[in-house]
């Protein structure tokens, strides 16, 4: 007699972040957060310019390990003191999800989600395969995979908050316009002015492409709530936040790509990635 798998339940479904906060303090999504304990805390940095491309940008990311899952939040470069790593050693991660600082309530929860919903059995999930190659390569392909999400016709615009050039030419190449918005501001690679101010281009916009890292810097929750009230596509790219986003598809969310660390830019062998919702 054949026997049947049983599959993973679907998580419950949140309506905001600080919902999602409260459910997993609450233990909605696995074990006591009181009782899971962070064992290793890290930050990775880099510096990389593209061959062939004009500008290069710097990365920061901090990162909390529990069991074998790795939850992370990119912060601005030189932002994060040094005590954050200590403080997090040994920590319970109820405990870090009140911590003063909202890179490690972020890492926390990522870490947490990570472990008890891994995206490895998480339903919705779609594992895709980023290929090896150089850092240009594997970032071309990422955008590829990020921009199918978005189910657009040409000549709609996108709000792109969080500017990487690769999903610029993903854009650009399947006739989508887009309004480059970054807290740092600069231009593009092809010396289109970057905006600072991302909530004042949302009315113009047809749909909204964002980084992870809005989960980090507090402006995602604004967008989340635009999102929501005017039925507009938000699909967010997560290498801040992966186990975090997919808990909001439906409210306000429309599509996750899931990146959690290793991310594409620390190694040149083939990479995994997972993505939800979307058009493909």
């Amino acid at each position: 007699m054949a026997t049947s798998v049983p599959t993973r339940p679907a998580p419950p479904s949140c309506t905001s972040y600080a919902e999602l906060v409260e459910r997993v303090l609450d233990g909605a999504y696995g074990p006591d957060p009181r009782t899971q304990h962070i064992a290793l805390a890290f930050t990775t940095r880099q510096a990389v310019r593209h061959p062939g491309r004009t500008g290069g940008y710097r990365n920061e990311v901090f990162s909390l390990r529990l069991g074998a899952a790795v939850g992370s939040c990119a912060v601005e470069p030189g932002a994060l003191p040094d005590s954050a790593v200590e403080e997090c050693v040994g920590a319970d991660v109820a405990r870090l999800l009140h911590h003063e600082l909202t890179a490690v309530r972020v890492a926390a929860l990522d870490a947490y989600l990570l472990h008890t919903v891994p995206h490895t059995t998480a339903p919705g999930a779609r594992p895709l395969t980023l290929p090896a190659g150089t850092t240009l390569d594997r970032s071309r392909a990422r955008a590829g995979a990020v921009v199918d999400l978005l189910d657009l016709a040409p000549g709609r615009t996108v709000l792109v908050i969080g500017v990487v050039n690769s999903l610029l030419e993903q854009l650009r190449s399947g006739g989508l316009r887009y309004v480059p918005c970054d807290l740092k501001g600069g231009t593009t690679e092809w010396g289109e002015p970057v905006a600072t101010d991302a909530h004042a281009h949302l009315e113009r916009c047809d749909a909204v492409l964002a980084s992870g890292m809005t989960l980090g810097n507090g402006s995602f929750e604004p967008l989340r709530e635009h999102a929501l009230r005017h039925a507009k596509p938000l699909v967010m790219f997560a290498q801040t936040g992966s186990a975090i986003l997919p808990r909001l598809l439906g409210a306000g969310v429309t599509a996750v790509c899931a990146e959690p660390y290793p991310f594409f830019w620390l190694d040149g062998g083939p990479g995994l990635i997972h993505r939800y919702g979307g058009a493909s």
